[in-house]
């Protein structure tokens, strides 16, 4: 039997899944200090939630490791934006964890690294 060479398969951006210890603390602080808004719930086990078309699916897991005991293997998330300055003022201003303010890497982005209170971590970055 021969193959027929085909078009690979597209794949689209819809979700980042995270197992959060605290629900409605993960929720509060990615509407209240990260701008993203609800989108749907499943009662007191899942909240998705987005801005612009980046969605996170939180999951209450209380018993899974911390985020934070995770090292480097805490990031989650390369986020690109238009402005990663003007994304860093608005953080600041509403409290957030930065873990490292803009600065341009010689890979040719400008990034900057944020942190949920949980310990879960995300790269946000503008192409130079």
């Amino acid at each position: 039997m021969d193959l027929v060479p085909c078009a690979m398969p597209r794949l689209s951006p819809h979700a980042y899944v995270l197992a959060v210890p605290d629900l409605a603390a993960a929720t509060a602080y990615f509407v209240d200090v990260l701008g993203f808004t609800r989108e749907w719930n499943d009662g007191d086990n899942w909240q998705a939630l987005i801005r612009d078309g980046v969605r996170i699916m939180a999951g209450r897991c209380p018993d899974a490791v911390p985020p934070a005991d995770l090292g480097d293997h805490a990031y989650f998330a390369f986020i690109a934006t238009d402005e990663v300055d003007a994304l860093f003022a608005e953080f600041a201003a509403r409290g957030a964890i930065i873990v490292s303010p803009p600065r341009d890497q010689p890979w040719g982005w400008r990034e900057m690294a944020v942190a949920t209170p949980q310990g879960h971590r995300l790269m946000f970055a503008q192409a130079r």
